[in-house]
C-alpha cells in the first residue's frame, strides 16, 4: 500500500520536508533568541546601575564601545575646539538641538562631547576655555535610522546630521574617536542629554519584528507537515480507488458470462413453447373439414 513512498516523486517530497523543517525550526529559534536578547537588554537598562558602572573610568579603558561599555561613565581631559549643532533632537516632547563640542584630548584625538540640549531658536553658549576634564555617559556612534537621526546631509555649515566619526572625518583635521560622550551635568544654559540604549537593545520595533518572524518560521513547520499529510492521504485514497475500480471490472465481467449462459439455456424452451405457423389453426381446419364432409355424405345416401 505504501510502496509509493519509494517512488522518485515522493523521494523528492520527503527530502524537501526533511531539510525544510529543521531550517524553519533553526530560523524560528534564532529570531526568538534575538527578541529575548533585546528584552533582556531592556531589563538591564531599566535596573539601577551598579557602583562599578557609575564609577568614572578613563575613556581609553572603555573602548571600543559595545553593549557592555555603552552607558558607562567615562572621563577625559583636554581642551575644547570646534563646536557644532545637531538639530532635530527631542527632549521631553520638545524639539531642539544638541550642542556638540570636540574635545582635543592629550592623545591628540578629538572626542565629540554633547554638552547639552538647546531649544530651537536659542543661541548656543560658548565652550569653556583652557584645559578641562569631562565626565559623562559613553555612547556609540550614531547611524542613519537610529532614533533621532533623520537627515543624512544638506545641513548648513556648523551643523551635523548625526554624531559619528564618519560625519566628522571630512570636517575636522584631527582623528576622531568612534564614539561620543554626553555630559552628566550640562553646562550653564543647557539641559543634560540622557544616555540612550545601545543599538540593537531594547524592545523597539525591530524587536517585535524578530518575534513576528519567529512565529512565521514556526508556522512554516506546521504548514509543511500539514501539506505532507494531505498529499500522503490523497495518494492513499487514489490507490484505494484504483484497487476498487479493478474489482468492479472483474465482477462486471463475471456477471456478463453468467447472463450469456442463462440466455442460451432458455432459448430452446422458448422455441418449443412458441407454435409453428398454422399448426393449431391447421388442425382445427382439418377437423372441421372432416366433419363437414362426413355430414354431407350421410345426407346424400339417405
Amino acid at each position: 500500500m505504501y510502496r509509493f513512498l519509494l517512488t522518485p516523486r515522493w523521494w523528492g517530497i520527503n527530502v524537501f520536508v526533511a531539510l525544510a523543517i529543521p531550517l524553519c525550526i533553526f530560523m524560528g529559534t534564532w529570531q526568538l533568541g534575538r527578541f529575548e536578547d533585546r528584552a533582556e537588554a531592556q531589563k538591564e537598562a531599566e535596573r539601577a546601575p551598579t557602583a562599578e558602572e557609575l564609577r568614572p573610568t578613563p575613556l581609553d579603558e572603555l573602548l571600543p564601545v559595545d553593549k557592555e561599555t555603552s552607558g558607562r561613565t567615562a572621563t577625559a581631559s583636554g581642551s575644547y575646539g570646534e563646536q557644532f549643532l545637531v538639530p532635530g533632537r527631542q527632549l521631553e516632547g520638545r524639539t531642539g538641538s544638541y550642542v556638540l563640542t570636540l574635545l582635543k584630548t592629550d592623545g591628540g584625538r578629538a572626542l565629540p562631547v554633547v554638552r547639552g540640549w538647546l531649544p530651537e531658536g536659542a543661541a548656543a553658549p560658548a565652550a569653556p576655555g583652557g584645559r578641562v576634564s569631562v565626565e559623562g555617559a559613553l555612547q556609540a556612534s550614531e547611524t542613519v535610522g537610529k532614533d533621532g537621526v533623520h537627515a543624512a546631509g544638506g545641513l548648513p555649515r556648523g551643523q551635523l546630521a548625526m554624531i559619528s566619526a564618519a560625519s566628522l572625518v571630512n570636517v575636522v583635521p584631527d582623528q576622531v574617536y568612534d564614539g561620543w560622550v554626553t555630559l552628566t551635568e550640562a553646562d550653564a544654559g543647557l539641559r543634560p542629554v540622557p544616555a540612550t540604549l545601545p543599538e540593537g537593545a531594547g524592545l523597539d520595533l525591530k524587536a517585535f519584528q524578530n518575534l513576528g518572524y519567529s512565529g512565521e518560521w514556526f508556522a512554516g513547520v506546521a504548514f509543511i507537515l500539514f501539506m505532507w499529510v494531505r498529499l500522503f492521504r490523497r495518494e492513499v485514497e487514489m490507490l484505494k480507488d484504483e484497487e476498487l475500480g479493478l474489482a468492479l471490472e472483474a465482477e462486471t465481467a463475471t456477471g456478463g458470462e453468467d447472463a450469456g449462459a442463462g440466455a442460451a439455456e432458455a432459448a430452446p424452451v422458448a422455441a418449443a413453447a412458441v407454435p409453428g405457423p398454422g399448426g393449431a389453426e391447421g388442425r382445427g381446419q382439418g377437423s372441421d373439414t372432416g366433419t363437414g364432409t362426413g355430414s354431407a355424405a350421410g345426407r346424400t345416401s339417405v
